[in-house]
């Protein structure tokens, strides 16, 4: 990709410089002599992004918490926990992070950087950002060409999706929640947040500010009632971030005064595809918008759109 491209993120900006070289979240100025073939991968989102560039060989590690896709289960595990030898023995090229671990465990990269191991610290927070991330991974590792089919490929699938509500004139208002227990909700430039207007639903919550570099943002219950007639239907995500059920909703103190509680109208959604910076959004984009829309959302419909391949959730 020619000239340069950053994405500003409170982190420092991480991009593409000329046609080979990128810059990280940790400031890191690294020149791309050549593909990476032995990488380790501590972030699940790296994880799948590397198997859905084509990658499978070269991806010789992965972190504790891998579910997706299965080949990745399969892999040699590591942590940021392990001493800094276990990785050297296992002979990385490259090291994929993310910045928790950068800021948290500088002893380790500082060792493998001293190694001679490439260490890159990326994680996008919205959906320009995923994109552009997308293009560092197949910079990093010789797949440029996968990496514009993949931003393609979402793309068309989202506007595909979206054409399904084109003529609701009056759209549902939601609220999504993002961790239970502090009544929080998503930053209005978020990942999920475009999965959720991508299915059809209005951000009932577009006025809560971002908490600290993250996708999570500040809400409380006091600002939820104040609309809960608005609230048509109301969404949470479940994983390790929040863990949430149905009944925990239903019976929070004061929720019987929201519509969507009052009508059932409560959901809940696999984190990972609403929140990780992967193709699987458009997963998460069908399955909100089967539980907005389910008339209009069903698999026939979604899969004859610009012949578009089935969904892995469906």
């Amino acid at each position: 990709m020619p000239g340069a491209a950053f994405a500003g993120t409170p982190y420092p900006a991480f991009g593409i410089e000329g046609n080979a070289a990128i810059r990280d979240q940790g400031g890191r100025r690294i020149a791309v002599e050549r593909p990476y073939r032995r990488i380790i991968s501590l972030y699940g989102a790296h994880t799948e992004n590397l198997f859905s560039l084509g990658l499978n060989a070269e991806i010789i590690g992965v972190g504790r918490n891998e579910v997706y896709p299965a080949e990745a289960l399969d892999k040699r595990v590591f942590s940021y926990h392990d001493d800094p030898e276990r990785f050297l023995a296992a002979r990385p090229d490259l090291v994929l992070i993310r910045p928790m671990i950068d800021r948290g465990y500088p002893a380790l990269v500082d060792r493998l950087e001293q190694s001679g191991v490439a260490v890159v610290s990326l994680q996008p927070v919205n959906i320009e950002e995923m994109f552009l991330y997308w293009q560092i991974l197949g910079l990093l590792t010789g797949k440029k060409s996968r990496a514009e089919e993949m931003i393609g490929t979402f793309q068309a699938a989202a506007a595909a999706c979206r054409s399904l509500f084109a003529e609701i004139a009056v759209k549902k208002g939601v609220f999504f929640e993002s961790i239970h227990s502090k009544m929080k909700t998503f930053a209005p430039d978020s990942m999920a947040v475009f999965v959720l207007e991508s299915a059809g639903g209005i951000n009932v919550a577009a006025d809560a500010p971002r908490v600290r570099q993250t996708n999570i943002a500040a809400y409380g219950k006091e600002r939820i009632l104040a609309k809960a007639g608005q609230i048509e239907v109301y969404l949470a995500q479940y994983g390790a971030m929040n863990r949430p059920s149905i009944e925990m909703i239903r019976n929070e103190p004061g929720f019987r005064v929201i519509k969507a509680i009052r009508e059932d109208q409560i959901y809940l959604i696999d984190e990972m595809i609403v929140s990780r910076p992967t193709m699987r959004l458009i997963d998460g984009i069908f399955e909100i918008g089967r539980n907005l829309y389910p008339d209009l959302f069903h698999p026939e419909a979604v899969n004859s759109l610009q012949g578009l391949k089935p969904f892995s959730r469906q």
